[in-house]
C-alpha cells in the first residue's frame, strides 16, 4: 500500500487587534513589517505545502500577499476578538479549506510573528521530532528557572511548585521550561481537529535557546528583540567561545 505524502499547511495567525503593541503585526521592525520575517522564512521552508496568514484586516492580507502568502480568506469577526481562542480560527480556516477547495492537510504548522528570531533550524528540528515519534504535536520550549512563584493581591509571594526548605541550588531541582512564544507548533490535522486544541494530549517538545526566545508582547520586548535580531550572529559566535 502506498505511503500518504505529509501534506504540511503553515498557518501565520495575524489578528489586528494588538493593545500592549499596537498593529504589530505591519508594524516595520528593523525595514519591513513584522510579518514578513515569518512569511519570508515559511516560503524557505521546503518541508512546508502551503503557507497562509489568518487574519481579520484587509491591510495586512494586502501585506501577507505581497510578501507571497496566501490569504484565501478573511478571519471573520467572532473569532477576532480578545477573548477568541487562535485555534477555534484555525479550526474554521481548515473546514472552509475543506469544504472550498477541497484542502485537506496531514499536519498544520502554527508560526507566531512574534518570534523575530526563530531559525529554519527550529522548523526542521521540531518536524524531524514529529517523524521520528508517536507525537500529535511537537512544539518549542525554552529553560527557565525551576522554581516557579504566584503572588496574590497583598504581593505575598507563594511558591508554586515546591518547598522553601528545598535547596536553592538549581541544580537539586528539575529543569524547568516555558512555551517560548511559540517558536513553531506542528499539529496532526485530526488530533487538532478531535481535541480542538494544539497542545494535544500526545504533545513533545523541542528546546531553543533562551537568548533568542523573545516573544514580543509589550514594548520592551521589542526593543530587546531588534538589539538581538541586529546582533544574533555575533551573540551566537560569542556563546560558542564562553
Amino acid at each position: 500500500m502506498k505511503a500518504t505524502r505529509n501534506k504540511i499547511l503553515a498557518i501565520i495567525p495575524a489578528r489586528a487587534g494588538s493593545k500592549r503593541i499596537p498593529n504589530k503585526n505591519k508594524k516595520n521592525f528593523l525595514g519591513k513589517p513584522l510579518i514578513a520575517y515569518t512569511i519570508e522564512q515559511t516560503l524557505k521552508c521546503p518541508i512546508i505545502d502551503r503557507v497562509i496568514v489568518d487574519t481579520d484586516s484587509p491591510e495586512i492580507a494586502e501585506i501577507a500577499k505581497r510578501y507571497g502568502a496566501e490569504v484565501p480568506f478573511l478571519r471573520p469577526a467572532k473569532f477576532a476578538n480578545d477573548k477568541a481562542r487562535v485555534v477555534d480560527s484555525i479550526i474554521h480556516l481548515l473546514g472552509r479549506l475543506k469544504k472550498e477547495q477541497k484542502y485537506n492537510p496531514t499536519h498544520v504548522m502554527i508560526l507566531q510573528t512574534t518570534s523575530p528570531l526563530r531559525e529554519l533550524k527550529d522548523i526542521n528540528d521540531c518536524w524531524n521530532l514529529m517523524k521520528k515519534t508517536d507525537a500529535d504535536t511537537v512544539l518549542t520550549v525554552c529553560p527557565t528557572h525551576p522554581r516557579l512563584y504566584y503572588m496574590d493581591a497583598k504581593q505575598n509571594i507563594i511558591l508554586a511548585n515546591g518547598s522553601e526548605k528545598q535547596s536553592t541550588n538549581m541544580q537539586a531541582w528539575r529543569p524547568a521550561y516555558i512555551l517560548n512564544g511559540c517558536f513553531v507548533y506542528i499539529v496532526k490535522t485530526k488530533a487538532l481537529i478531535k481535541e480542538k486544541g494544539v497542545i494535544t494530549k500526545n504533545t513533545k517538545a523541542v528546546i531553543c535557546e533562551k537568548w533568542r526566545s523573545v516573544d514580543l508582547d509589550e514594548p520592551g520586548d521589542w526593543a530587546l528583540a531588534e538589539l538581538l535580531y541586529k546582533n544574533r550572529k555575533n551573540i551566537s559566535a560569542r556563546i560558542k567561545k564562553i
